[in-house]
C-alpha cells in the first residue's frame, strides 16, 4: 500500500508540475495587448534572433522595429524578461571590438540603421565601448550614405537616386536621435530636409497621399516620367512614413523652426488617410483602391496607422479626434485580423510579408503586384506596431 501510495503521490506530483510548465507557456487573456502580443514573439521566437524566423543572428530592420516596441513597452510595463531579450539580440550581433556581424556597410543599405536604435539605452547603462562603436559605424553609414541630386538619401546602394517612404522610418528616428545624443542636434535640419523632398516630390495633390517611392532620376521603368513617382499607395509604406513622424518628433526640439513642418506633415498625412478607413477600422492593402477586386484590409499598415495617429493626439501633434480614430483601427485589428491560438497566442492575420520596387525578379510597383504579394500570420512589421499601438492607447 506505501509503495502503491508513494507512486500514486509521484503522478499527482509529476501532473501538477507539467500543468504548471504548460501553464507558464500559456498567456493569459487577461493581461493587456501590448503584453499578451510580446508574450506571443519571446513563445513563437524563444531567442530574440530568431524573429521572423530567422536560423541564425542578422542585423536586420524587422528585428529593430519589434524590438524597439518591446523597449517602449519595458518603460511602462517593466519585466526583467523584456531587459533580457532585447539585450540577448545585441549582444549576439555586435563583437567585442564594435564590429556588428553580418552587417555590409558597402551596401549602404538603410535599412539596417534602424536595429542601432537599440544600442542607445544599452550604451547609456553599461557605458561599453564596443556599443559606442557600433552607434559610430550606423552613424558613418549615414555620413556616407548616397544621395539624390536634391540630397535625399539614396534606399540601398542598388537603387540610385531612389527614396521610398520605409527608408524614411530606417533611418531618421536613429539619425537625430544620434544627433541629439552625442552632437549637440547638428544635422537636425538635414533630417527635416528628408521629409521636405518626399512632400515635395512623393505627394499626390489629389489625394494628399504619398507614393511608396520617388526617383529623381525618372529612370526606373516604375517611375512616373514626369513625377518620378511610384505607381500605387502602399498603406504599409504609408505607415512607416506616419511611424517615422511621430518618432523623429521625439527628438526635434519645439522651438526648433522644423517641428512645425513636421507637424503640419503629419497633419496633412492623417487628413488624407481618414477618408481610405473602412468601415471596419482597418485600411487597405493598396490605399485607394477599395472596391478593386483582390484588394484586401491588411494588417501591418492598420497598426502603423493606429500607432501613429494615437502617439500623434497623446503629444498633442493631431487633434484629439484621431486617438477615437486610432481606437477604431485598433478595434478593427482585434476583432477582424487577430485569432487566439490553442495557449493564448495572439496571431494577427492579413499582414503582407514583404513589397518592394524593381530588383530581381522585377517589381512593377502594380496594383496587382501588392495584392498578390504572400501574406504571413505574425509578421514582424504587423506585430511591433500592434504592441506600440496598444501602448499608445493603454490597451
Amino acid at each position: 500500500m506505501r509503495k502503491n501510495s508513494f507512486i500514486t503521490l509521484l503522478i499527482i506530483v509529476l501532473g501538477v508540475c507539467e500543468a504548471s510548465i504548460m501553464n507558464a507557456q500559456t498567456i493569459s487573456p487577461k493581461l493587456k495587448w501590448s503584453e499578451r502580443m510580446a508574450a506571443t514573439v519571446m513563445l513563437q521566437h524563444q531567442e530574440s534572433y530568431m524573429i521572423d524566423h530567422a536560423t541564425s543572428p542578422k542585423w536586420d530592420y524587422v528585428h529593430g522595429l519589434v524590438l524597439t516596441a518591446m523597449e517602449e513597452l519595458n518603460k511602462k510595463h517593466p519585466n526583467p524578461k523584456y531587459t533580457e531579450y532585447i539585450k540577448s539580440y545585441v549582444d549576439k550581433l555586435i563583437q567585442n571590438d564594435g564590429t556588428i556581424d553580418s552587417y555590409k556597410f558597402d551596401s549602404y543599405n538603410i535599412d539596417m540603421v534602424v536595429a542601432g536604435r537599440l544600442l542607445f539605452d544599452i550604451y547609456g547603462k553599461t557605458k561599453e565601448g564596443k556599443y559606442l562603436k557600433a552607434l559610430q559605424t550606423l552613424r558613418k553609414q549615414i555620413e556616407e550614405q548616397p544621395r539624390t541630386p536634391s540630397g535625399g538619401f539614396w534606399h540601398k546602394k542598388i537603387y540610385p537616386n531612389q527614396m521610398w517612404l520605409d527608408g524614411l522610418y530606417m533611418g531618421e528616428p536613429f539619425y537625430i536621435q544620434y544627433t541629439m545624443t552625442f552632437e549637440n542636434g547638428k544635422s537636425l535640419d538635414d533630417i527635416a530636409k528628408q521629409f521636405e523632398l518626399i512632400q515635395k516630390n512623393d505627394r499626390d495633390p489629389k489625394t494628399g497621399l504619398l507614393y511608396h517611392a520617388w526617383d529623381e532620376s525618372k529612370q526606373m521603368p516604375w517611375a512616373n516620367k514626369t513625377t518620378g513617382t511610384s505607381p500605387n499607395f502602399w498603406s504599409r509604406s504609408l505607415g512607416w512614413y506616419a511611424m517615422a513622424l511621430v518618432d523623429v518628433l521625439d527628438y526635434m526640439p519645439k522651438n526648433h523652426p522644423k517641428h512645425k513642418e513636421l507637424v503640419s506633415y503629419l497633419n496633412q498625412l492623417a487628413s488624407a488617410l481618414v477618408p481610405f478607413q473602412d468601415e471596419s477600422g482597418l485600411w487597405y492593402q493598396v490605399t485607394d483602391k477599395g472596391n478593386q477586386g483582390g484588394n484586401y484590409l491588411e494588417a501591418s499598415g492598420t497598426a502603423m496607422f493606429s500607432y501613429a495617429f494615437a502617439k500623434g493626439a497623446n503629444k498633442g501633434y493631431l487633434r484629439k479626434k484621431y486617438k477615437k480614430i486610432a481606437q477604431k483601427a485598433f478595434n478593427g485589428l482585434t476583432g477582424n485580423l487577430v485569432k487566439i491560438g490553442s495557449n493564448g497566442e495572439v496571431i494577427i492575420t492579413q499582414a503582407c510579408a514583404v513589397a518592394g520596387l524593381g530588383g530581381n525578379p522585377y517589381r512593377d510597383g502594380s496594383f496587382e503586384y501588392y495584392v498578390n504579394e504572400k501574406k504571413k500570420d505574425n509578421d514582424p512589421k504587423a506585430t511591433g506596431p500592434f504592441i506600440l499601438a496598444a501602448l499608445e492607447l493603454n490597451k
